[in-house]
């Protein structure tokens, strides 16, 4: 989860039920002269994109208050637009904080096949990501050892446990890390971000930001106002909530859409949960066996599990499958999704998305709840989501515990008054980022600058997901720069 608990926010659409490489602009820019553009490398863990694909680095200053300082390098990718009418290029972030858009752009690329005839597609990795200086906490084996820490601890043993990995992880992040854990906030992305605009040879900043993607949007067009484009965030993160009020939000939105799955079967949404709540309790007395050698499903696996295909409407038929076995007593379904979530592969090894988040988010959030102040609000968080809820309370305390940088800020800065508008987009069903942090961002961004387009569906984003209406708002106001009128719904 981004900053706001530990299940990511990212758009992961299609792989969440499956568990690279290394104004229009001149000529010379978009022959890749700045970037070193070349052919992308396939890695460990991907093939290689395919020859519509170049990869390339840049530079940008360890330190923005010191550019002419050390520097670090950002990995990029990028496909040229495929018609003659270019309007230069659309740079995107998929989300996490975390995610590596070196890796997503070339997968999500077919669904904005028709946003490429006109605009490059460009991503990159964001500092402390992937294949730009990526931070790797732990190694695999403490990785799965660490999943056996009970993460709603129920006696003081198991609190102490629960914050003393949480410690640890920050240790590690720290030796991993070096100097760049002080430099990976959301910020320096932003200043990043401009960086590679002005690289690229763009007069304006193209941008789609989808989850956490849309609050590196709004911290952008606080920064640079006056540089922003034609900029459309999807599945909103609310600028508002600090540590605490993200997790509620959270437990709201995942509540929400477990309720809406649980219709969805016939089931009552309140007996549902309840039903899944006594499971979850159930597993964390005595965890289930799977048919993966060695390894027990967990309540935090197990919870785990249930959310990824909240995720997406597509997925709630999985969900039902994994629920039904593990209430027969076998584990093994809802441990492949916890381990399609956690970047795990069959020979063991993780990915390193979530240690990525943890440390950019650490470095944004000031806000540093103690176990004491969690417990108190655990009633609060049950109320919410007898399912979610412990686990999003929990995680406050957790997450950034003893964390050894002291985080910027309680909530990120995104009013941009003076900047073009900015078309915000909240789906009504969202789990991840609730649909209320749409009209929160568009609110702090200021009058005439956010605009509201409002999807009535399921799963986490809009864009792509089958709304016609949708697309077509989208598509109109990033090719044509028609902007679509504030408040307009899509059923």
């Amino acid at each position: 989860m981004t900053r706001f608990a530990r299940w990511t926010a990212l758009a992961v659409s299609a792989a969440l039920l499956t568990a690279g490489c290394s104004g229009g602009s001149s000529d010379g820019e978009r022959d890749g002269t700045a970037f070193g553009w070349g052919r992308c490398k396939a890695s460990d863990d991907a093939p290689a994109p395919g020859d519509d694909w170049q990869c390339g680095t840049l530079e940008v200053p360890l330190d923005w208050s010191k550019p002419d300082g050390e520097t670090i390098e950002l990995a990029l990718i990028r496909a040229k637009a495929t018609g003659d009418d270019r309007l230069g290029s659309l740079l995107f972030n998929f989300g996490g904080p975390g995610g590596s858009g070196v890796s997503m752009m070339p997968a999500y690329a077919p669904n904005v096949s028709k946003l490429r005839e006109r605009y490059d597609l460009v991503s990159w990795d964001p500092r402390g990501v992937a294949a730009s200086e990526g931070v790797r906490c732990r190694e695999d084996e403490e990785i799965q050892a660490a999943e056996s820490v009970d993460t709603t601890p129920d006696t003081p043993a198991e609190e102490r446990a629960y914050l003393r990995d949480a410690a640890d992880f920050g240790r590690g992040c720290k030796e991993a890390a070096g100097k760049l854990l002080a430099h990976v906030s959301t910020a320096d992305t932003a200043r990043d971000l401009d960086h590679i605009r002005q690289t690229l040879g763009d007069d304006r900043l193209n941008y789609f930001g989808i989850s956490y993607g849309t609050e590196l949007g709004g911290v952008y067009a606080h920064l640079f106002p006056e540089k922003v484009g034609r900029m459309n965030l999807d599945a909103v993160v609310d600028p508002t909530a600090d540590t605490m009020g993200h997790a509620k939000n959270q437990a709201r939105g995942f509540q929400r859409a477990l309720e809406n799955y649980l219709r969805s079967t016939g089931r009552d949404p309140e007996q549902g949960t309840r039903e899944i709540a006594q499971l979850l309790d159930r597993i964390d007395a005595e965890p289930l066996p799977t048919s993966s050698a060695g390894r027990k499903l967990t309540q935090t696996l197990a919870l785990t599990g249930i959310v990824l295909p909240l995720y997406t409407k597509e997925g709630w038929p999985v969900l039902t499958s994994a629920l039904r076995a593990a209430e027969e007593g076998d584990g093994s379904e809802l441990l492949a999704l916890a381990d399609g979530y956690n970047e795990r592969d069959a020979s063991g090894r993780y990915g390193t998305t979530t240690h990525s988040q943890r440390v950019i988010s650490c470095s944004d959030a000031e806000q540093r709840p103690t176990a004491a102040q969690t417990r108190k609000l655990l009633p609060e968080f049950e109320r919410i989501s007898p399912v979610f809820g412990p686990f999003l309370g929990w995680d406050t305390a957790g997450w950034c515990h003893d964390w050894p940088v002291p985080g910027r800020q309680a909530t990120p800065e995104v009013s941009a008054p003076g900047a073009a508008p900015i078309l915000v987009i909240g789906n009504t069903g969202d789990p991840a980022t609730p649909y209320e942090g749409a009209r929160r961002m568009a609110d702090e961004l200021g009058e005439d600058v956010g605009i509201v387009l409002t999807w009535k569906g399921e799963g986490h984003g809009a864009y792509g997901s089958g709304s016609d209406c949708v697309d077509s708002a989208v598509n109109a106001y990033l090719l044509d720069g028609t902007v679509p009128k504030d408040g307009k719904v899509c059923s």
